[in-house]
């Protein structure tokens, strides 16, 4: 259906790292925030610190999720 080449899985990383570092700082669970944000799209879920928000964004939430459970499925 989907396929996320290699330098967009490495821009997913980044900007994963960055999200996920900006939301602990901040004091957010970063698991429940970004659940929230690919389940309905809310920019909200995720702080403005760091310009997570904004770097989030520049993501399709179709390619986030997609590359999210590939991970999974391959570390299982």
């Amino acid at each position: 259906m989907f396929e996320v080449d290699n330098e967009k899985s490495q821009t997913i990383d980044d900007v994963m790292r960055n999200v996920h570092k900006a939301l602990v700082e901040k004091g957010y669970n970063p698991v429940n925030q970004i659940v929230g944000y690919v389940m309905s799209g809310d920019p909200t879920y995720i702080t403005s610190h760091r310009e997570a928000r904004n770097a989030i964004q520049k993501i399709e939430r179709d390619e986030l999720l997609e590359e999210l459970v590939r991970r999974y499925l391959n570390s299982i």
